[in-house]
């Protein structure tokens, strides 16, 4: 059965293209098309969708929002939608608040045909969108639009142990098991059962929601590698 997909997007021509790139694809097909979020939410009660590629500046209601009320659940509609947030960059400052709202990652929009079309397969899978190397990569474009770190003490990062933390770090800094496993001189599998421990102690959903939380209590700082 093919990824069922939809397309979010006050932009028509936008939508046309990407709807292109993934019409050729014989393992997908565009379900259906919004072009805001208000939109988005009425197609999903009666559409069943498995990703939703979302813009985030739209009218009435923004990606940001609409991506919060499909992550929350209660659309009433059938399945389980996963959203990956799309964003021009430059001129968008909400694809951080994006990843907070529950989005399974985010790309830009000018990304290559096949990076875009691996994101959707990863998020569709089951994985965070946001591969390590792609994490590192944006995340050296998007310090200057991540959030100054809040100094306030952060109970939460107390359950995790030192190895845990530093684990954390690695993540946070875009690195992956195996690079996390040779820098630590600890096997992947070890890698593997940390980063399990340190989503269920910190309730985090995936090594998206990881690298948000590690930025925003300053466990990393932007520009501090």
């Amino acid at each position: 059965m093919p990824i069922r997909v939809m397309l979010v997007d006050d932009q028509v021509l936008l939508r046309t293209g990407f709807k292109m790139v993934l019409a050729a694809q014989p393992d997908m097909e565009v379900a259906a098309e919004a072009g805001d979020g208000l939109e988005a939410l009425e197609v999903l009660r009666s559409t069943a969708i498995d990703v939703v590629l979302m813009d985030v500046r739209m009218p009435r209601l923004d990606g940001v929002e609409a991506t919060r009320r499909i992550c929350e659940g209660g659309q009433g509609g059938p399945g389980d939608p996963k959203v990956l947030i799309l964003t021009t960059f430059d001129l968008d400052e909400y694809a951080f608040s994006g990843l907070k709202a529950g989005a399974a990652g985010f790309m830009l929009k000018d990304v290559p045909p096949d990076e875009l079309l691996a994101a959707i397969r990863a998020v569709h899978s089951g994985d965070a969108v946001v591969a390590p190397s792609t994490t590192r990569r944006l995340l050296d474009r998007f310090v200057t639009m991540l959030p100054v770190p809040d100094q306030s003490p952060h109970p939460e990062l107390d359950q995790l142990t030192d190895r845990e933390r530093e684990v954390l770090m690695r993540i946070a800094q875009g690195l992956s098991n195996g690079e996390i496993a040779k820098a630590l001189f600890v096997s992947e599998a070890t890698v593997k059962t940390h980063v399990g421990r340190i989503l269920a102690k910190l309730g985090l959903r995936d090594r998206v929601q990881a690298v948000v939380l590690a930025y925003e209590t300053g466990l990393v700082r932007a520009g501090g590698r």
